[in-house]
């Protein structure tokens, strides 16, 4: 039963990297398709990008207050604002004693950081330009900043929350986070300061970063982020929960952990699994 419950964990495993590895790889092959039809001046991108842009910019220009509340939450989505989100996040994990995962969301804080100007400069693609800009923005266009940053944000905001919700809240959860992300991202292009495929860009990099963080830190602590997962769990439970240890332990003796195993939720140790 043991060497049972060590292959399976294992496979677990082993399947847990192969979809993360599967989400970077499949982001990168997209990325790179779109980066060589940017750089190739494809006819039919070029021309959707600046039809696309030029439609936002002349409504921009001819409505002045929506254009400022497209301003204001392209302000409240900037990259700064999703950063602070993950390091408040990475601070009360640090607190809590989850220090894996807590490195986790740090890191996809700073290796985002990195890759996007890492990814700018390489690419260095101009900006939008017009005679009368509505908004302005610094630095090179690809891929956009607003769009990588509260991409990583939410996948790892939405990381954090699925185990602690049901199915229910995990459906609020990624509609919200989907909701924001094409929000900020759209923001953008309404503001004439990225094209189109400059957004789509920033969220296929994204998918890259999260799932290479994800799997680095898999094959440096197998089963670590899933044992901090297990931890914050616990350690946010209501505390009457856990005064109540003998009902709490009998009940939870035979549920499955995320493993596939059967778990003794005080010491983290795989209990035998039922035959």
């Amino acid at each position: 039963m043991h060497l049972t419950n060590s292959t399976s964990l294992v496979t677990v495993r082993q399947r847990r990297l192969l979809r993360e590895a599967s989400l970077a790889l499949g982001c990168a092959a997209l990325f790179v398709l779109l980066a060589m039809l940017v750089t190739g001046h494809w006819s039919p991108l070029h021309e959707f990008d600046q039809d696309w842009i030029s439609e936002f910019h002349g409504y921009a220009r001819d409505h002045r207050a929506w254009t400022a509340a497209v301003q204001t939450l392209s302000d409240i989505g900037a990259p700064v604002t999703m950063r602070v989100l993950l390091g408040i996040a990475a601070a009360w994990l640090l607190l809590i004693g989850a220090r894996v995962l807590a490195g986790w969301v740090a890191a996809q804080a700073l290796v985002g950081w990195g890759a996007q100007w890492a990814l700018k400069l390489a690419f260095d693609r101009p900006r939008p330009v017009f005679p009368d800009p509505v908004s302005h923005a610094d630095g090179p266009a690809f891929p956009s900043g607003h769009a990588m940053a509260s991409a990583i944000t939410c996948a790892a905001l939405v990381g954090l929350l699925w185990y602690r919700v049901d199915r229910r809240g995990r459906t609020a959860a990624c509609t919200v986070s989907a909701v924001a992300m094409l929000s900020i991202g759209w923001t953008r292009t309404a503001l004439g300061v990225h094209w189109p495929s400059d957004v789509v860009a920033g969220w296929l990099a994204a998918g890259v970063v999260v799932g290479v963080v994800t799997a680095a830190i898999e094959l440096w602590r197998p089963g670590a982020l899933a044992r901090d997962v297990r931890r914050v769990n616990w350690r946010t439970r209501p505390r009457v929960q856990r005064v109540i240890v003998p009902s709490v332990r009998t009940a939870r003796a035979d549920e499955p952990s995320e493993d596939g195993e059967f778990e003794d939720p005080w010491t983290d140790r795989p209990r035998p699994g039922r035959s």
